[in-house]
C-alpha cells in the first residue's frame, strides 16, 4: 500500500496569474517544429544509434517536413561530432533545413561544439544551465549571480566564435534547464541577461526554450508559466519563445497545446514520444491534433506506416499498438456496438463532407492507412463489424435480421476457438453455412415454363443422394419452387426476400447477384435464412431457397437427436 503523500509530496505551487489569458485562446496556426530525435531521443536508448540508423531518420525528418533538427551533442562524443560533419561534409543538409547542436554551458564543451559547425550554411546553436533551486544548491553549489554570470559568459563565448565564422548563419538557442522548476522571477532574469548578451533584435531573434524538464505539475501551471514569461520579457519581439515539454505525468502533449495558447511559437520533440524517462512530447500526436481541429499542421505524415517503421528500425523501440493515431490498432474496432457505429458512419459520409464518421476522429485514409483492418472481428464483436467485413471485402450487404443471425454464428465460433477473424475467415464461415452445394438437399438444375398465368418451374435436385425431378407452378419463380419442394415433404412457407447486386471485388470473384430468402417450416417454427449466389438472379434465388430448406432441415435435424438423447 502507498504511505500517505502529505509528508512525501506537496503540490506544485500555482501561479500568480488572476488575468491569465490562454484559457480563452484556441489554436489556429502551427508551431515552429523542431525535432530532437537524434538527440533527445537518442541519448534516450538502450543502445544508441549508429551513423547509418541515424541518417536515415535525419532524411524522413527532412521528407516529413521538419525544418529544424537537433543532430547531435558533438562535445559528448567522438560519434557525435562525426556525425555532424558529416551531415555538412557530405551535403546531406537540404537548403530549408537548419541542424541544431546542444552544448552545455562549459567553455571546452562550447569550443568543441563550435569546431564541429565549420562550414555551415546555417546553425542553431542551443546552450544550457540548470537553473532551479534544487540545482543551484545540490547539485552546483552555485549562488544565482554564479548562475547567470555561467549563462551569459557561454552566450558571449559562442558569438566571439561565430564572429570568427562569418560564411555561417548562426542563432542562439538557450534554455533555462528546469525551467518549469525554477522561480519564474529567476527565469526572467538569466533570460532577459542572455537576449541582453547576444544583442537580440526582431531580426536577430533568440530562442528561448523553456523546458519543463521534468513535469512537476498540471499542463495549466505550465501554460501560467509560459503566459507569464511571454507578456514579462523585456525583449519579446526579439525572442522566439519556444517549449519543450516533458512527459513525466503523462500530459506532455496537453502542455504542449496549452503552452502554445499561452504565447509560445515553437515546439521541441521526439517522434512517437521518445526521450529520456517517459519521454519527449509526441510530435505525431500534437501535429495530428492540429490536423484533426483543420489546421494544417506543416509536417506530412500521409504515409503513417512508413514513417513508424523507420522510427522503429533506427531507434529499436516499438511503437504501442494502441498510440494515438499510429499504433497498430489504433484504428481497428473489436467492440460490436463500436463496429456497428463505424458501419454506419461509413455508410453516409460523403467524400466532400467534413468528417463525421463515429469513434474515427480522423480519416484513416489521411494517413495512408487501410480500411482493411478498421473493423476486425473477434468474439467481443457484434453484427455491424461482422457485416461490414463481408461488404467491405466480398461485396455482400447482408440484410440487418441476416446480420444478428450470421453474427451469432460467428460468437459461437469465437467463443469455441477464440483468437480474432479475418475477412477470409468470415467468408469461408459465411460460404459453409449458406452457400455450400454438399448439403442434403442439392441444386442440379432447373427450367422455367409458362402455364397460363402462372409461373411454372421443373426443378432438379438431389436429396440425400437420390435424384429428384420436381414441378410446380406459381405466381413467380421462387412461389413456383415452393409448390415443387412440396412434393418432396419440403414444406416451407417464405416470409421475406431480397434481391441485391454484389459490389464488384476481386474476392467476389464473377458473381453478380446475391438473393437472401428467410424461411419458416409449413407448419411453423423458427425461422431460418438462406443465400444464393448467382450471374443469374433466378438461380441465385433457387439457391437462396435451398439454403434456407437445407438450414431448416439441419435444425429440425439437431432438435430431433436431442430428443433422442434426453431422458425420460
Amino acid at each position: 500500500m502507498l504511505q500517505q503523500p502529505a509528508a512525501k509530496y506537496r503540490p506544485f505551487p500555482a501561479i500568480d496569474l488572476a488575468d491569465r489569458q490562454w484559457p480563452a485562446r484556441t489554436l489556429t496556426a502551427p508551431p515552429v517544429w523542431m525535432s530532437t530525435d537524434l538527440r533527445d531521443g537518442n541519448q534516450a536508448l538502450f543502445e544508441p544509434m549508429n551513423g547509418e540508423r541515424k541518417l536515415r531518420l535525419f532524411r524522413t525528418l527532412c521528407e516529413i517536413g521538419v525544418k529544424e533538427i537537433e543532430v547531435a551533442f558533438p562535445s559528448a562524443s567522438q560519434t557525435d561530432f562525426d556525425f555532424v560533419r558529416n551531415l555538412i561534409e557530405n551535403g546531406h543538409i537540404p537548403d530549408d533545413v537548419t541542424i541544431e547542436v546542444l552544448t552545455q554551458a562549459r567553455e571546452h564543451l562550447i569550443r568543441r561544439t563550435m569546431e564541429s559547425l565549420k562550414g555551415v550554411r546555417r546553425a542553431i546553436v542551443h546552450v544550457y544551465n540548470a537553473t532551479s533551486q534544487p540545482f543551484r544548491d545540490i547539485v552546483f553549489g552555485l549562488s544565482k549571480p554564479q548562475v547567470v554570470a555561467m549563462a551569459v559568459e557561454s552566450v558571449l563565448l559562442i558569438k566571439q566564435l561565430a564572429a570568427a565564422q562569418p560564411e555561417t548563419e548562426w542563432v542562439l538557442e538557450y534554455s533555462p534547464e528546469t525551467f518549469s522548476t525554477t522561480e519564474l522571477d529567476f527565469a526572467l532574469e538569466i533570460c532577459d541577461a542572455v537576449t541582453a548578451a547576444w544583442g537580440a533584435t526582431p531580426d536577430n531573434k533568440v530562442i528561448l526554450n523553456l523546458p519543463a524538464t521534468v513535469e512537476a505539475a498540471t499542463p495549466n501551471v505550465y501554460a501560467d508559466q509560459i503566459e507569464w514569461m511571454h507578456r514579462h520579457l523585456a525583449r519579446r519581439d526579439s525572442v522566439i519563445l519556444s517549449l519543450h515539454p516533458h512527459n513525466d505525468r503523462g500530459t506532455a502533449v496537453a502542455a504542449a497545446e496549452l503552452g502554445l495558447m499561452a504565447g509560445a511559437d515553437r515546439v521541441e520533440g521526439c517522434l512517437f514520444g521518445n526521450g529520456e524517462r517517459t519521454g519527449n512530447v509526441d510530435l505525431v500526436t500534437l501535429a495530428l491534433n492540429f490536423y484533426t481541429q483543420g489546421i494544417a499542421p506543416g509536417l506530412d505524415f500521409s504515409d503513417i506506416n512508413a514513417i513508424a517503421r523507420t522510427a522503429e528500425h533506427c531507434t529499436g523501440l516499438p511503437i504501442h499498438p494502441r498510440h494515438p493515431y499510429v499504433g497498430d490498432l489504433v484504428f481497428t474496432a473489436f467492440s460490436g456496438s463500436h463496429q456497428d457505429a463505424i458501419k454506419k458512419g461509413f455508410a453516409v459520409q460523403q467524400p466532400d463532407a467534413p468528417w463525421n464518421v463515429p469513434y474515427l476522429p480522423i480519416d484513416p485514409a489521411d494517413l495512408g492507412r487501410s480500411y482493411d483492418s478498421v473493423i476486425r472481428v473477434n468474439s467481443q464483436s457484434g453484427k455491424g463489424g461482422v457485416a461490414y467485413l463481408l461488404e467491405a471485402e466480398y461485396g455482400i450487404v447482408l440484410p440487418r435480421r441476416l446480420q444478428v443471425a450470421f453474427s451469432a454464428e460467428v460468437q459461437a465460433h469465437t467463443d469455441r476457438h477464440g483468437g480474432e477473424m479475418t475477412a477470409a475467415d468470415l467468408w469461408m464461415l459465411f460460404s459453409r453455412s449458406y452457400l455450400a452445394n454438399e448439403q442434403r438437399v442439392r441444386y442440379l438444375e432447373h427450367h422455367l415454363f409458362e402455364h397460363g398465368m402462372a409461373q411454372g418451374i421443373r426443378l432438379a435436385l438431389e436429396i440425400d443422394g437420390v435424384a429428384h425431378l420436381l414441378s410446380g407452378e406459381g405466381n413467380g419463380p421462387i412461389d413456383a419452387a415452393v409448390h415443387a419442394l412440396q412434393g418432396a415433404g419440403l414444406a416451407v412457407r417464405v416470409r421475406s426476400f431480397e434481391e441485391r447486386a454484389i459490389r464488384p471485388s476481386e474476392q467476389a470473384g464473377e458473381a453478380q447477384a446475391c438473393a437472401f430468402v428467410e424461411l419458416v417450416p409449413a407448419d411453423g417454427g423458427a425461422e431460418r435464412h438462406g443465400v444464393g449466389i448467382d450471374t443469374n438472379i433466378v438461380t441465385a434465388s433457387i439457391k437462396a431457397l435451398l439454403s434456407g430448406v437445407n438450414r431448416l432441415v439441419a435444425a429440425e435435424t439437431a432438435t430431433t437427436r436431442a430428443r433422442q438423447i434426453m431422458p425420460a
